[in-house]
């Protein structure tokens, strides 16, 4: 992988994070965890180069998240469809899944990423809160993505590198 600067990511995000799919990957004592994410977003914010990102509480990765300053998100050729679908499915409360996906873990900075990405951004945690019933505008959002009430927290992540495949 080598650094890429801000301004050459030259990527659709609406395919990237939607069809594309995340990996959000965090170290907590030693242990690192991934999940499989589909929302989200990139922008600017507070004059920040920025990503949006949404865990569910129940998700074992949000223990990681909360613990760990830094975080990566990564972007996986579409080659390894199946082991995102698995790496979002199964829970590593369970299981090592990250050794069962046949996914080579590195660190840049001490921050966990997979080798196979083609394209990874390492953020810093900037702001978390937790999705509100009562904030919801458009109400048949709850009904269709939230009927067990289980709302995201949304993380505000500075991206501090990308890095891109060779």
């Amino acid at each position: 992988m080598k650094e890429m600067k801000h301004e050459l990511l030259n990527e659709n995000v609406f395919n990237m994070i939607g069809k594309d799919w995340l990996l959000i990957t965090a170290e907590k004592d030693g242990k690192v965890n991934t999940m499989t994410a589909s929302w989200g977003g990139i922008g600017i914010l507070w004059n920040k180069k920025v990503a949006y990102i949404f865990i569910r509480p129940q998700r074992y990765t949000k223990e990681f998240i909360d613990a760990a300053d830094k975080l990566s998100l990564s972007v996986l050729p579409n080659s390894y469809r199946k082991e995102l679908t698995y790496l979002g499915r199964v829970s590593g409360r369970d299981e090592d899944k990250i050794a069962k996906a046949n996914l080579n873990l590195r660190k840049y900075e001490g921050v966990p990423y997979f080798e196979e990405a083609r394209l990874t951004l390492i953020g810093k945690k900037l702001y978390a809160q937790s999705l509100e019933e009562a904030s919801f505008i458009e109400k048949g959002i709850i009904e269709s993505c939230y009927p067990e009430k289980d709302y995201h927290t949304m993380y505000v992540v500075e991206i501090e590198t990308i890095l891109e495949a060779e």
